[in-house]
């Protein structure tokens, strides 16, 4: 923007948020989004939150170009789903996306003679802390961190379970959860940001408030109980919703047009 203004040129700008939406005056938004050409969010939230920091009759220049997934994914053939109760929880480990949240519904399951295998693919700050809570509530044999994990690994991991389970705090559109619904794995999250946009609850998984411990143990104690027949449809639902909204092919060629109407 600040070199816009000295070498007059116009710029565009994406957003993802939602780090972004917690700061706008910090981040100068409002003024970003003046003077900008066009402002590209990915989600219908996204957008929301940017007609909040901007005057109404510049909504026009407010455009929704999703984030999506490649080939090796849109194409893949939807992974069998595991009869083992082995739940994956990919990203990075830090409060926002609440896997000591996770860890104590895993803890509240066993009580109950409910056991299954979580594994957490990332690492972060909150590493130690997950592996103290794990001892604390007697289930770090339950346990796995992989710590940070290539594409393929990722594939590996969303393929081996039974459920992607991601009780976020904040979110934009997470890019994991199209991928485990590209890959035919049912997931469990919240009504956060973007993530009602991706996931249909009880269609291609379960949505839950954000922060309610009883939601997410009573979610994944019933996922867990569905038969694979059913759980094998829930993947095919949200598999078909990232092929029709999330093909990067598609949605560059969406940006590539938004160029060229305003060049």
């Amino acid at each position: 923007m600040l070199i816009s203004i000295l070498d007059n040129f116009t710029y565009s700008f994406t957003i993802h948020g939602p780090e972004e939406f917690d700061k706008p005056m910090g981040i100068a938004l409002p003024e970003k989004i003046k003077r900008a050409t066009f402002v590209v969010t990915i989600s219908s939230y996204g957008k929301s939150q940017v007609y909040r920091w901007c005057d109404y009759r510049e909504w026009s220049k407010i455009h929704i170009i999703h984030c999506g997934l490649d080939e090796k994914f849109i194409q893949a053939e939807i992974s069998s789903i595991p009869k083992e109760n082995r739940l994956v929880c990919v990203g990075r480990l830090c409060p926002e996306k609440a896997q000591l949240l996770l860890l104590q519904a895993i803890g509240i399951l066993k009580a109950k003679g409910i056991d299954c295998q979580l594994v957490l693919v990332g690492d972060g700050e909150l590493r130690q802390e997950i592996k103290k809570l794990a001892e604390k509530l007697d289930i770090k044999n339950q346990i796995e961190i992989t710590g940070w994990a290539s594409s393929d690994e990722v594939i590996q991991q969303i393929s081996q379970a039974k459920l992607m389970v991601m009780p976020s705090f904040a979110e934009g559109l997470p890019v994991v959860i199209m991928e485990s619904l590209a890959l035919g794995t049912p997931v469990i999250s919240t009504y956060v940001a973007g993530i009602p946009e991706l996931v249909v609850n009880g269609e291609s998984g379960r949505l839950i408030p954000a922060g309610d411990i009883e939601a997410l143990t009573e979610a994944i104690e019933s996922a867990l109980n569905l038969p694979i027949e059913k759980l094998v449809q829930m993947g095919k639902k949200g598999k078909e919703k990232v092929q029709k909204n999330h093909d990067i092919e598609k949605e560059a060629k969406k940006l590539v047009n938004l160029y060229l109407a305003i060049l």
